[in-house]
């Protein structure tokens, strides 16, 4: 099935130069000029991701993207006009996946989507007998089925979050550098951005409450599960 990409910019000449190098790619495209158009075409037509500027008329791209995750899981990468790094936490905090500056490379976002539905895309079907977990004092981790508990208890990750905490529990202590994780879960070379893989990591924290194994940080180095 072809993916649908949804294009959001207040900047036609950006989507239209979006859609050129999408549609090369085989993806249908679908666009947007502001927040609330955005929103109904995610509800009604159900994109398999989402591009997203932050600065639109009416609804903002953080006011979308925290909408959107009330309600759905769909990939979202940011698009900011701006290098404030403010900007990428707090979208990377709402629940994007991604973000890029502009003015950006087009061949690069092709990139960035391809990584990411490569992983959308990694969700075998299996029976539940067949998805052995990895068990970790209480954590228990379903790879196939991709469902995570703590004493025995769901805890809702969303699609980096599962991939990064199965990267580490994979290999229970082996410390990841940052580049390393960025490599193994997002799938591209994202130099310098870093800070995405603190923000997940801090997410994973959070929701992970009460899990006696612990992500713990090396100073100067990374993360490891113990």
């Amino acid at each position: 099935m072809t993916d649908t990409i949804l294009l959001v910019d207040d900047e036609q000449h950006i989507i239209d130069l979006a859609k050129m190098y999408a549609e090369q790619e085989g993806w249908k495209t679908i666009s947007a000029n502001d927040g609330t158009t955005a929103l109904q075409r995610i509800l009604d037509e159900k994109p398999t991701l989402v591009v997203l500027d932050l600065m639109l008329p009416g609804l903002d791209g953080w006011e979308v993207c925290r909408r959107v995750r009330a309600q759905s899981d769909v990939p979202i990468i940011m698009l900011t006009a701006r290098n404030d790094d403010i900007d990428k936490i707090v979208g990377l905090e709402l629940g994007a996946d991604d973000y890029m500056t502009k003015p950006f490379n087009p061949r690069e976002l092709v990139a960035r989507i391809k990584a990411i539905l490569r992983r959308s895309d990694k969700k075998p079907a299996a029976s539940e007998s067949a998805d052995a977990p990895i068990v970790m004092d209480n954590l228990s981790i379903y790879p196939q089925r991709r469902v995570v508990t703590v004493n025995d208890k769901p805890v809702d990750l969303r699609m980096k979050e599962f991939d990064l905490l199965l990267a580490l529990a994979e290999n229970p202590g082996i410390v990841f550098s940052r580049e390393k994780l960025l490599d193994v879960v997002w799938g591209f070379d994202f130099a310098g951005e870093t800070r995405t893989v603190d923000v997940h990591v801090a997410h994973l924290r959070h929701k992970l409450d009460g899990m006696q194994s612990q992500i713990e940080t090396v100073w100067g180095v990374g993360y490891k599960l113990e």
